[in-house]
């Protein structure tokens, strides 16, 4: 067992999924402290552009997370005192058609790196997020969502990341490893891909401004309501649960206050407020039409401020502009 008092200097940190949106926010904020730090990525695969601002920085190690063998490596070859583990399929959309694919990459890919563990007999200290897609179409009347809220999950996404739950609990109980879950609700803000919503509407609004789109907005069903979180308060929320949360202990995380939930309909208005360009339309397109919707997700997170004192520093409108004005640099300076 790791000393948690050891300074953080001698400390092994292991992100996977650091390439991605919150990967890779989660890096900058662990580059300000003295540790070492290691990410996976797959060798020829993983998207670069996230890191490339600190892609020196950083211990690389060529994985591919349902591979057991090549995560048992990784793992070694790192010896992690914490491990934020952020590699997934996140786009609900696609996993209609792909489930196979969500279940080796969310379950299997977390159960790789549990056994690894195991095998290995370390025990570091371990952040899962999950997500509130999986709580699925709740009632108005069990609003706002608790960690006791009854699963009704809608999209083999959150079935997905139910099952690494499940799995993570089990190892906790079976295994005594030190797995922290959570479940954080809607976090934004630049990098993320522009097949979510919000990027999605921010890269179409910067593409009207610099004339490469007609003045429409195609959208999919806006009226959902969420709990908006800046990408940089839940790293921050990543960090502190790593480093005060109960290990065998379920967590959620957001922004429940009134003035952070809003209707993608809201949000689409917010950004039009924040354009160059007026009289733009908005029309919804079928194809973004999702099979079936999750219509509120709206998280009570006391249980985790109360025990860390952590709440959002970042408003809508800081994470509305700084996504819209990544799209527009984005765009400009053609970084495809």
């Amino acid at each position: 067992m790791h000393n948690e008092s050891m300074n953080l200097l001698s400390q092994h940190i292991l992100i996977t999924g650091i390439t991605g949106f919150v990967g890779s926010h989660l890096a900058d904020l662990i580059l300000e402290k003295d540790v070492t730090l290691f990410g996976l990525k797959r060798w020829n695969l993983s998207r670069m552009r996230n890191v490339r601002h600190f892609v020196d920085k950083i211990n690389w190690i060529d994985c591919d997370i349902t591979d057991s063998v090549s995560v048992k490596k990784a793992i070694e070859k790192s010896k992690p005192d914490k491990i934020f583990h952020l590699a997934a399929e996140s786009f609900v959309s696609p996993s209609w058609d792909h489930p196979s694919h969500y279940m080796d990459v969310n379950y299997k890919g977390t159960v790789n790196i549990l056994e690894a563990i195991k095998e290995l007999q370390i025990n570091p200290k371990i952040l899962i997020p999950g997500s509130g897609e999986e709580y699925g179409d709740i009632p108005e009347e069990e609003i706002p969502i608790t960690e006791k809220t009854f699963l009704r999950p809608v999209n083999p996404y959150a079935v997905t990341k139910i099952a690494q739950d499940l799995i993570c609990d089990v190892y906790h109980k079976t295994y005594a490893l030190n797995i922290i879950r959570i479940r954080s609700f809607n976090h934004e803000g630049p990098r993320r891909d522009n097949v979510f919503g919000i990027p999605w509407y921010a890269f179409q609004l910067a593409q009207i401004e610099q004339g490469k789109q007609e003045p429409i907005i195609k959208t999919g069903y806006i009226d959902d309501r969420r709990n908006f979180t800046h990408v940089k308060d839940m790293v921050n929320a990543y960090w502190i649960a790593n480093e005060k949360c109960t290990p065998g202990e379920l967590y959620l995380i957001g922004s429940d206050e009134k003035d952070r939930i809003f209707s993608y309909r809201e949000i689409i208005d917010k950004l039009l407020d924040l354009s160059t360009v007026r009289d733009i339309k908005i029309e919804q397109d079928p194809k973004y039409v999702r099979p079936t919707s999750v219509p509120r997700l709206i998280g009570d997170t006391s249980k985790f401020r109360n025990l860390t004192g952590w709440k959002p520093t970042y408003s809508i409108d800081d994470i509305l502009t700084d996504t819209l004005n990544y799209w527009r640099d984005f765009i400009k300076n053609d970084l495809y």
